[in-house]
């Protein structure tokens, strides 16, 4: 595990989106950005790959603003969050068990519940693990996961775009690569996949900063190979909370007809496609994105 944790204050990564908290959650120490009225209904953004909390930045103050109290946490092995040793810390049970607990430290029995990229795997997982947790779930870019299984085994477009999930499976040498000139590769993983301006200098210091850490680069790494060597099965498939699904279709890494095919799942679901976004949606076109999250949350 990281050894020692950095006291609140060492943090200056936009310091004015509420408050940073650290919260004991099943023998780990998860850091998190928390914000708003701690009696509004919460609010849990669950972030992706290769980032920290900072991914969801731009929604924090419009939803406490929509009166919701909000918690993004750097998931385990994030940022400034905890990074337990082997990968079978990081299955999918393990991640979706953190966030039910997460949301446990704040006093409540349910939330809302966010994700995008990896954030949005975890919160497929959870709604289908522990569906009296998720009051309403949105998910961005990110499939479900039999929808995902069954465009692997059927698509072969969709093998190829996930040529990247089987090179992580190697030892030692995918941190080396990530790691060589300052970052070069996870930073161009966000650039040149995305619209360009997406990302400004000032966001990728921040994720390089997060990527820097000690031990962050393997057990971000850890999400992808535990993956393949635990594979495990959600006890159901139908997502019976009410399910937004929102997708950029110029998305380099999965194909279009898993918005569909996700979508699919959810008995009372939204499919919102994006025709010219990419995979950063939450970048690309925050203000759209946000409304869309308000007006899901609200139970418009």
């Amino acid at each position: 595990m990281a050894s020692g944790q950095p006291s609140v204050a060492a943090d200056s990564v936009a310091t004015d989106i509420g408050s940073s908290t650290f919260r004991s959650v099943r023998g780990l120490e998860l850091h998190a950005r928390v914000a708003g009225d701690e009696t509004d209904p919460l609010v849990v953004l669950l972030h992706g790959f290769p980032e920290f909390w900072y991914g969801w930045h731009e929604a924090i103050q419009p939803l406490v603003e929509n009166g919701y109290r909000v918690l993004v946490p750097d998931q385990r092995g994030y940022n400034r969050s905890e990074k337990p040793s082997g990968v079978g810390s990081y299955r999918r049970s393990e991640l979706a068990a953190d966030v039910a607990e997460l949301i446990a430290t704040e006093g409540r029995d349910v939330a809302h519940v966010v994700g995008h990229d990896w954030g949005g795997i975890v919160a497929w997982d959870l709604a289908l693990r522990y569906p009296n947790v998720v009051d309403r779930l949105a998910v961005v870019n990110a499939p479900h996961p039999v929808a995902f299984r069954r465009q692997l085994l059927s698509n072969p477009e969709q093998l190829r775009r996930s040529w990247y999930a089987y090179a992580f499976q190697l030892p030692w040498l995918p941190e080396r690569i990530c790691r060589y000139d300052d970052y070069r590769l996870l930073e161009r993983a966000l650039t040149d996949t995305a619209a360009p301006g997406s990302f400004t200098e000032t966001d990728l210091k921040r994720y390089r900063r997060a990527w820097g850490r000690e031990g962050a680069l393997t057990a971000m790494l850890g999400w992808y190979r535990a993956s393949a060597r635990y594979p495990e099965s959600p006890p159901r498939e139908r997502v019976d909370a009410p399910t937004l699904v929102a997708w950029g279709r110029d998305d380099v890494a999965l194909v279009p007809e898993l918005a569909i095919d996700s979508y699919g799942f959810c008995p009372d679901g939204r499919l919102e496609l994006f025709p010219t976004a990419t995979h950063w949606l939450p970048h690309e076109n925050p203000k759209r994105l946000i409304e869309l999250l308000c007006e899901h949350v609200d139970g418009a």
